[in-house]
């Protein structure tokens, strides 16, 4: 897949990129090396995953909770210190879907059991569907807007909503990895508010999806 489009779209995201020659000319910068570590996480994930123990449980919601924080610290590291390059700006939301759709596949294969209701194999599948599926449509948006002209770039920029998007799918599976910890005690609310968050999560995903195209058919 020719990969230019979506480093101009990039450059265009992250105008340091362009004028910091120190930064762009290195590759393994520390904000590259935290992104790679996210990659380098997931097949953990799916290891401590599959393990019925404690400390399985706990090891995959601590692997999760040092993805999210990483996932805010290379961005601040890469600004503050002017450590911006191309190929982790093109990596980082690489990682991001990644640790998501991972995670978001793992609790879809194990239905919660909720006391009021058994279990309900499908409360899962139709948020996660709704999130992977907008994240997929976004990238092949992005990479096509990326092909074409600045104001496409500027209409499929990250918004707000995006963001609140994020922040309520990360708090979302943070709490459903946790409460897999039977040694929590009753988690019976906690569960119910992780599954609020995703599908207020999978709300963002789809109405930010909605503002996008509205966005591109404008300047269409």
């Amino acid at each position: 897949m020719d990969s230019e489009p979506l480093l101009q779209q990039q450059l265009d995201h992250h105008p340091s990129l362009a004028y910091s020659n120190h930064s762009s000319s290195k590759i393994l910068t520390l904000p590259t090396v935290l992104t790679l570590g996210r990659v380098a996480a997931v097949p953990l994930l799916i290891f401590t995953f599959s393990v019925d123990s404690w400390w399985g449980r706990t090891a995959t919601t601590s692997i999760f909770m040092a993805a999210a924080i990483t996932d805010w610290l290379d961005g601040y590291i890469a600004r503050r210190m002017r450590l911006c390059s191309a190929f982790g700006a093109l990596l980082d939301p690489v990682a991001d879907k990644l640790m998501v759709a991972a995670t978001l596949v793992l609790l879809c294969s194990r239905p919660l059991n909720i006391a009021e209701f058994g279990q309900v194999p499908w409360l899962l599948n139709v948020p996660s569907i709704a999130i992977i599926g907008r994240e997929i449509t976004m990238s092949a948006v992005r990479e096509w807007a990326a092909s074409q002209n600045g104001k496409l770039l500027a209409a499929v920029a990250v918004n707000k909503l995006g963001k609140w998007k994020t922040a309520t799918q990360m708090a979302a599976l943070t709490i459903l990895l946790a409460t897999r910890d039977s040694s929590l005690g009753e988690t019976g609310i906690l569960v119910a508010s992780g599954v609020i968050f995703l599908y207020l999560s999978a709300g963002l995903s789809v109405m930010s999806l909605v503002v996008y195209m509205e966005k591109i058919r404008k300047v269409l």
